[in-house]
């Protein structure tokens, strides 16, 4: 994958900082992690599977990046603060948390689902977050500087049918980032939802695996993704580079959709409402 180096415009404070990514072995995650590394920061890959964190690391080092396996699970919390312990050993801190890792869980109606199905949905997109952000935050408030991007999903400011744990809980952690990010202001640390647009992951394929019970939007798009890529992950990453970067550090508490101009989001005037969950009747 070639990712976007920076330009000569960005910032290069960031270098050699360290920089955790959940859900680093796969899809999105990955695409991240490697995108960072080949940007100069160092990254801890966290996972639970640790075969693909051993990819990872292995084809960034290959591109000359730093990296860090770290095999863990989100909804443990003692395990990602040994993880975040073992990257501050390593690498000097947590500086920047790519909070990705999440699961899609059943798909189809509601009605047909049983609980145990969408409890690890819940349990890994939500706690996962909250567990993640609990353990990088303290160093982050002492050293009156961080970065924190949660990774949501369309379904997160729109309905998705058939898809609702999913979307419930994309939706939930966007508002914990809104949330949080309004605790944390005054500390300098910025918290933000990142909606990083199709692109073709595992989800994809449970997509088209799971047939009509998805809906016929749903089997279209992901075709199309399946056929083009999707949104690419130059794409992506440039977004996320500019989130965990300092031209980044006036806004907090947003939903940032890979749409998104980054150059209207570097002068951002807008309401205080704007890139958010809220809404207003006219």
């Amino acid at each position: 994958m070639n990712s976007p180096h920076l330009s000569s415009h960005w910032d290069i404070s960031h270098k050699k900082l360290g920089i955790l990514v959940t859900g680093a072995g796969r899809g999105i995650g990955k695409r991240f992690a490697m995108g960072f590394a080949q940007n100069g920061f160092r990254v801890g890959l966290l996972g639970r599977s640790q075969a693909e964190l051993d990819l990872t690391k292995l084809e960034i080092e290959h591109a000359g990046g730093i990296a860090l396996r770290l095999r863990a699970d989100v909804r443990d919390y003692e395990q990602m603060e040994a993880a975040i312990d073992r990257m501050t050993v390593v690498f000097g801190g947590v500086h920047a948390l790519v909070a990705n890792a999440a699961v899609t869980g059943p798909l189809g109606p509601f009605a047909k689902q049983k609980a145990r199905d969408w409890r690890e949905v819940v349990e890994t997109n939500i706690l996962g977050v909250m567990n993640s952000c609990r353990a990088a935050l303290p160093q982050m408030i002492e050293r009156r500087s961080g970065k924190i991007i949660v990774i949501a999903d369309d379904g997160a400011a729109a309905p998705r049918p058939n898809f609702a744990p999913y979307s419930a809980s994309k939706a939930a952690v966007v508002r914990f980032a809104e949330s949080l990010a309004e605790e944390v202001r005054d500390d300098n640390v910025q918290v933000n939802s990142f909606s990083t647009g199709g692109a073709y992951t595992s989800i994809t394929d449970d997509i088209l695996h799971a047939g009509e019970c998805v809906g016929a939007a749903e089997i279209e798009a992901a075709e199309r993704i399946r056929l083009t890529g999707g949104i690419t992950a130059e794409k992506q990453i440039e977004l996320a580079l500019f989130l965990a970067s300092e031209r980044s550090n006036h806004l907090s508490g947003k939903l940032i959709e890979i749409g998104d101009d980054i150059r209207k989001l570097e002068r951002e005037t807008a309401h205080p409402n704007a890139w958010t969950l809220r809404r207003h009747l006219r």
